[in-house]
């Protein structure tokens, strides 16, 4: 027999117990469960019901008088909670004994059931622990292909919720959101999933790159965490298997797609019949106009790994485009069927630089996007435009480290002017009106100008609403008493913005 007793509250928090009510008295009971004492009516004598559950499990009428004297009775023999046959509710003078006297009265469709699960969490705890574990083995071997499919099927037979987590805590498979950050073993009721629960986990070891399944499970339940933790040690055994399969996967469609490329950027225009027919069958649009993307990052990040997050971002910024892995990084472009207009190159420009945005907000990239070029010869071409433009971002933080190599040229060469001492003095006296003004007001107006006066771009790069560039360019149009209409003024002030932040 457990010393410590299982609470009524963390009973109610097991799915053993899930079609179980609380028709009376605190729906928290911290009251310990030692064990069960199983009575068929209410006529019977709880002797002995200290620390038990008085299970009735025959017939308990409502309005049967007899109810109310077995109230009294239990709780004088110091019954840790009250279990009646069915879920209707409690007549007014019981409800409101129970309430008075503080015990928690339960109903059950199945009251048998239920003490039957109760008593193996009770005095069980091993049969529970192997009985689970042999479970999950059998569901390891049958579950569908996939990640997915294992963690689904774990949480079906664990009936808790179960997570694959990566090395960040964030959900690579299993319900969203997610336990959360801070979770983790003895992080306490307020964690995992739910109120009255505790996050069990383990590491996938190596191969998992610091990935752990976790389950949530009732606090205070000694044999539930223990047949978790048991079934976990089984499950993240199959779970590596599953994902080292995936990532060898991965990685051999990832060189495929490489040495596909670098075929094409070796052909100087004339493909071979192999080649195109690798190209069909990659589903890749090589004829018509492309224009390419180069996303440079760390050397310490994976680009095979992190390449679903990548194409996720890609298709929220409605961003049409093939994505190749390619060193540091990745090539993407995205190809017309025409010649692009201005306006659809500018539309695709703004889904580029959302894009930027959208990676940024987790990962550090630098962005390269080249011009519109035509047929093979011009992916290539597009491609290494996009790339150099990709290195020139590294250093360009107002700019949101992106470059488009349209909208470089003659300013490039002005630049490099604003970065001598002679331009400085001039460019900090014009700008002086936007010091200590709230709003980031000189970042704001250099990222505008940058973005060819686009609201919208400058909002994407910023981080922040159209409205709130808008409100701010107008602040800044009052301050420095300019018409950024006028192209002269307009380049005065790019030039001095660029200086100024170039030498902080």
């Amino acid at each position: 027999m457990s010393s410590a007793g299982v609470a009524v509250a963390a009973l109610l928090g097991h799915p053993g117990w899930s079609s179980v009510v609380v028709l009376a008295g605190p729906p928290e009971s911290d009251n310990p469960v030692h064990g069960v004492l199983v009575v068929p009516d209410v006529l019977a004598e709880p002797r002995g019901a200290a620390g038990q559950l008085l299970a009735v499990v025959l017939s308990a009428p409502r309005a049967d008088w007899h109810l109310d004297a077995l109230l009294r009775r239990a709780d004088a023999e110091g019954a840790a909670a009250v279990l009646l046959p069915g879920t209707e509710a409690l007549q007014p003078a019981s409800l409101a004994l129970a309430e008075r006297i503080g015990l928690p009265v339960l109903g059950a469709p199945d009251p048998l059931a239920a003490t039957m699960a109760a008593t193996r969490l009770i005095h069980e705890q091993d049969r529970v622990v192997a009985d689970l574990v042999t479970r999950t083995a059998a569901t390891c071997a049958d579950a569908g292909q996939g990640t997915d499919a294992l963690v689904a099927d774990l949480g079906r037979l664990w009936r808790r919720p179960v997570w694959l987590l990566d090395a960040a805590g964030r959900v690579v498979a299993g319900p969203e959101p997610g336990p959360g950050p801070g979770s983790g073993p003895g992080s306490g009721p307020d964690n995992g999933r739910g109120p009255g629960t505790e996050l069990v986990e383990r590491a996938l070891g190596p191969q998992g790159r610091g990935a752990r399944l976790a389950a949530a499970v009732p606090a205070g339940v000694s044999a539930e965490v223990a047949a978790i933790t048991a079934a976990l040690g089984v499950a993240v055994e199959s779970v590596g298997q599953r994902l080292a399969e995936q990532r060898l996967a991965v990685e051999r469609d990832a060189r495929l797609r490489m040495a596909l490329l670098a075929e094409i950027a070796q052909s100087s225009g004339e493909l071979t019949s192999g080649t195109r027919r690798r190209v069909i069958d990659a589903g890749w649009q090589i004829e018509g106009w492309h224009v390419g993307i180069r996303i440079d990052v760390p050397g310490a990040v994976d680009p095979v790994a992190i390449r679903p997050e990548v194409l996720r971002a890609v298709s929220a910024a409605h961003l049409r485009a093939v994505v190749v892995e390619q060193g540091s990084g990745w090539g993407a472009w995205s190809t017309f069927d025409h010649a692009p207009s201005p306006a659809e190159l500018q539309h695709h420009a703004s889904a580029a630089r959302r894009l930027q945005w959208l990676l940024r907000s987790s990962l550090p990239t630098s962005m390269g996007v080249g011009r519109a070029h035509h047929g093979v010869p011009g992916l290539v071409r597009t491609l290494s435009e996009a790339g150099d433009a990709a290195r020139l971002a590294t250093g360009r933080s107002t700019s949101g480290h992106y470059v488009h190599v349209d909208r470089m040229g003659l300013g490039q060469m002005l630049l490099a002017w604003t970065r001598t001492d002679t331009f400085l003095p001039a460019a900090r006296s014009l700008l002086e009106p936007l010091d200590g003004q709230p709003g980031e007001l000189l970042l704001t107006l250099t990222a505008f100008l940058d973005a060819e006066s686009s609201l919208t771009e400058t909002a994407a790069v910023l981080g922040v609403h159209r409205n709130t560039v808008a409100a701010r360019i107008t602040r800044i149009r009052e301050l420095l008493a300019v018409d950024l209409a006028d192209p002269d003024e307009r380049l005065a002030l790019h030039l001095a913005c660029r200086s100024v932040v170039f030498h902080r």
